[in-house]
């Protein structure tokens, strides 16, 4: 699925959406210019005496020009760890041409930004940021139009540097942007839009930054949905039930309702014990009585790849070039295997929280939520509230990785609160993250494919249930190809036992996973070494580039696989942006651990905005997918799910992490998204590692060190 386009078709047909009064939203905000701007549309600067009572309902996005030169940009994205607070800020800076320290960002306050459809998708600077940087170019116009009538300077002989407005022919002659921006209020449209900049002219966009969120975040002073703290405030326990397949019956709490200073709440299926101490609600909630009844799914760890193929919905083909049959005889070798992928937990630091507080009416909601705006929404329906009496405000979010588009617990916290008039704070613990996690679904694909005898691959024939189609590009030059869909990526209602939903780059690391191991099993037949093999099948140019630069990087020196070197190679592209890794590895044959020594990955992404911030997702990318490559297993049955903390589930430790080697890719074009391609290699570099070591295939993720076990048995 291209999220891009999924995001530009949601804009188009969800044009109007509650909007702030404008007089609310300039009492708020005070003096000093206003551009506003959507995207998907040319950007539009509004006179502070617009004729409607309401700003314009579909902004995405606007700048504020204070009166001091400091500039504000709000916006409905958030913040959870990919770094965009820092990103953004410099492609606005560089376009409107201030200094980076003059810019802060306020992200996703529904009552301060407009709406936004949600951060994910790695979206925010590859679809949302072009509309920043063409807003700031157009404020910068409208600035030194200003400064050209103040200074009675042809706007040609003006040039702009940190906010001054100066006389290229006289630099006494100038003017700052607070100087211009002190009491002014802009009643002009630009009937012709200015150009952004070329990437020659950058000075702030392409240079190493320092995330501006950093020092918060080491010393501690940063705030998360857990952090706030209001007076009266009480801790809700809420009641669970044991499976996703269960409805609650009857509650007793008559015991619970023994326990000094609790508030008990029960509102349909919303039954929770609630106290100032958290210990205490949680006592409380312990001597809950309650019946539960439900059917379980006939699935489990035991046989959920059987289970999912015999419920298997019919398939949609989206790719069908040249005639498999012909490629089929012209093969020299035909090779038909299956892949399988289990369910993945997201796990952010953060667990879900939320905070509300209703007050003369209105309800604000401090949470960790990707979707603010969603949330007001689903908050508003479920009390019977209009939208414009909640408010969302999400501090930093402790990461999200598409686990936290959903926001149960704000909706949680909001019931409680209307019903108690107290503050109240939803704070899962971590078997409840467990539970109502919606896990990468697990999955299946099915590959058939033939390689001529020169090495080349003749026909592909490809089938994925459940992980969807992103990632799924067979990326090689294949003559004969056709593409097979089973359900909707993350979308399948009905056929897993609990929610699924996006993770990380969503189904990508499954069908890299699959498609790079039967590319190195094609090339070990062949007997050809699996980098030369890629470049034979190659004609992407962005695909080959990062290869060769990956291969420069380990000095690679070509070999049959198995080499019993231990080095495994995959490319693979996600959310515009290609990456190249190869990694080296070591594993005990007699306990089946795998140690992975050193992983080299390179990346084009276009053109990097924040290269520090671009590396450090790369490392988080390259560091979380050692836990789905070798570790992460939820245990279930039916929709029971029995993993609860991280004693069972194993993600990535200190003693784990490889020595990493990153490297991006310079070019000029317009910038990618970096917050999830260099996890999706992963599995598959790591396994053909594996191989290359020892001989052993395995062909399901996570490769645990059973299934390592397993697989060297049949060396």
């Amino acid at each position: 699925m291209d999220e891009f386009n999924d995001y530009k078709d949601y804009l188009k047909s969800h044009s109007s959406f509650p909007g702030i009064k404008r007089r609310d939203f300039f009492r708020l905000m005070g003096g000093g210019i206003y551009i506003f701007f959507r995207a998907g549309s040319a950007m539009e600067i509004m006179a502070a005496e617009a004729d409607q009572n309401r700003l314009p309902n579909d902004l995405n996005a606007f700048l504020q020009i204070h009166e001091d030169g400091t500039v504000t940009c709000f916006t409905g994205k958030i913040e959870m760890g990919q770094g965009v607070v820092t990103g953004l800020a410099q492609m606005l800076a560089d376009e409107l041409d201030v200094a980076f320290e003059k810019v802060q960002m306020v992200m996703g306050d529904t009552d301060l930004c407009p709406w936004d459809m949600g951060t994910f998708g790695s979206l925010s600077t590859r679809a949302f940021g072009p509309y920043l940087r063409a807003a700031a170019a157009e404020a910068r116009m409208v600035l030194l139009i200003l400064a050209s009538e103040v200074l009675g300077v042809p706007l040609e002989d003006l040039d702009v540097k940190e906010g001054v407005v100066f006389n290229k022919n006289d630099k006494k002659k100038k003017v700052t942007y607070a100087q211009l921006t002190e009491g002014k209020k802009i009643e002009r449209f630009l009937s012709e839009k200015p150009e952004v900049k070329d990437y020659s002219e950058f000075r702030i966009m392409g240079q190493p930054k320092f995330r501006v969120d950093s020092v918060e975040k080491v010393t501690g002073k940063a705030k998360y949905s857990g952090d706030i703290r209001l007076p009266g405030m009480v801790y809700a326990r809420i009641l669970r039930p044991p499976s996703h397949a269960s409805k609650l019956v009857s509650v007793d709490t008559s015991e619970a309702e023994k326990v000094e200073g609790i508030q008990i709440v029960k509102d349909d299926d919303l039954v929770a014990a609630l106290h100032e101490d958290p210990e205490m609600a949680d006592k409380a909630r312990r001597l809950f009585k309650a019946e539960f009844a439900g059917d379980e799914k006939p699935v489990s760890n035991e046989n959920v790849f059987a289970y999912l193929s015999e419920n298997a919905p019919e398939g949609n083909t989206n790719i069908n070039e040249g005639d498999l049959e012909t490629g089929k005889k012209s093969s020299e070798d035909i090779f038909e295997n299956e892949f399988y992928d289990g369910y993945v937990a997201h796990l952010p630091m953060e667990p879900h929280t939320a905070m509300a507080f209703l007050e003369d009416g209105k309800m604000t909601v401090w949470a960790g939520t990707q979707t603010p705006f969603s949330a007001k929404s689903n908050i508003a329906r479920v009390l019977g509230f209009e939208e414009e009496n909640v408010r969302v405000k999400p501090p930093y979010l402790g990461g999200g990785f598409g686990g936290k588009s959903a926001h149960q617990q704000a909706v949680e916290a909001a019931r409680l609160a209307k019903i108690t008039g107290k503050p109240v704070m939803v704070d899962w613990n971590r078997q409840e993250e467990f539970f109502f996690d919606e896990f990468r679904p697990a999955a299946i694909v099915k590959i058939d494919s033939g390689v001529d005898d020169k090495g080349k691959i003749v026909f592909w024939d490809y089938h994925v249930y459940y992980a969807g189609d992103r990632g799924a590009e067979t990326m090689y030059n294949v003559p004969h190809q056709k593409r097979t869909v089973y359900g909707r990526g993350w979308r399948a209602p009905g056929i897993h036992p609990f929610p699924t939903g996006a993770w990380r780059g969503p189904g990508n690391s499954t069908n890299t996973f699959a498609r790079e191991v039967q590319i190195d099993i094609m090339a070990a037949k062949a007997g050809i070494d699996p980098v030369e093999f890629r470049l034979k099948n190659l004609t992407d140019q962005r695909a080959i580039d990062v290869l060769t630069e990956v291969a420069k990087m380990a000095d690679w020196k070509p070999a049959k696989s198995p080499s019993k070197r231990g080095y495994g190679v995959a490319i693979g592209s996600d959310a515009g942006t290609y990456v190249a890794h190869i990694a080296k590895v070591d594993v005990d044959t007699k306990t089946g651990e795998v140690k992975v020594l050193k992983v080299w990955c390179a990346q084009e992404m276009g053109f990097c905005v924040n290269p520090q911030g671009a590396t450090i997702q790369m490392e988080g990318c390259i560091n979380m997918g050692l836990g789905y490559a070798l570790k992460e297993v939820v245990e279930f049955e039916g929709g029971q799910v029995k993993t609860s903390n991280f004693d069972t589930y194993e993600i990535p430790r200190f003693s784990w992490i490889p020595e990493i080697e990153t490297k991006i890719l310079d070019r000029n074009a317009p910038p990618q998204g970096g917050g999830e391609p260099a996890i999706v290699c992963m599995g598959a570099v790591i396994n053909n590692a594996i191989y290359d070591l020892t001989g052993a295939r395995l062909f399901e993720m996570a490769m645990t060190p059973q299934r390592i076990l397993e697989a060297l048995k049949n060396v």
